[in-house]
């Protein structure tokens, strides 16, 4: 079984990332594409555990009242440098109040950590094998001046 990153802690990964858009899996257990679950809703949930991830293209808002039906969102980087995932883990936890695992999957790398945390990530899929040494860029800064979903107060409020 392939590890990620959850809770500051390495893990087993009970999750496989289903691509595909036009098959369903056969069984629970997968984080499908937006448009597989907006596509076959009933025949997903039948399966069993099913989770769903982001395009950097999908708004949080595509996922309507089924927000927080997940035990488990995730947020497909496909490029080190599209911040646009950074935003969606804010707006999931700030706007919408999503309070399951949020996950970033795809293309990031380890100096992004820090940051996926301060906007609400708690589980990582890092395409690395030396995700004991990642534990350590959550470390990479003592503390930040701007409010954020870890830290609500800024700096000047805590001084």
């Amino acid at each position: 079984m392939p590890k990620i990153i959850k809770d500051l802690n390495v893990v087993e990964d009970s999750w496989q990332v289903w691509r595909d858009t036009e098959s369903l899996p056969t069984s629970g257990g997968y984080i499908v594409p937006l448009a597989l679950w907006q596509a076959h809703k009933d025949a997903l949930l039948a399966l069993g555990d099913i989770a769903v991830f982001l395009a950097s293209d999908q708004s949080p808002k595509l996922l309507g009242a089924d927000i927080n039906s997940f035990a488990l969102i995730a947020v497909d980087f496909p490029k080190f440098a599209d911040g646009r995932g950074f935003s969606y883990g804010r707006e999931l936890r700030e706007q919408h109040g999503f309070t399951g695992e949020l996950r970033a999957i795809g293309d990031f790398m380890r100096d992004q950590l820090y940051f996926l945390k301060r906007c609400g990530f708690n589980s990582f899929a890092l395409q690395s094998d030396e995700l004991d040494e990642a534990l350590a860029s959550f470390n990479d800064f003592s503390d930040a001046y701007q409010p954020s979903i870890d830290q609500a107060l800024p700096i000047f409020r805590r001084r």
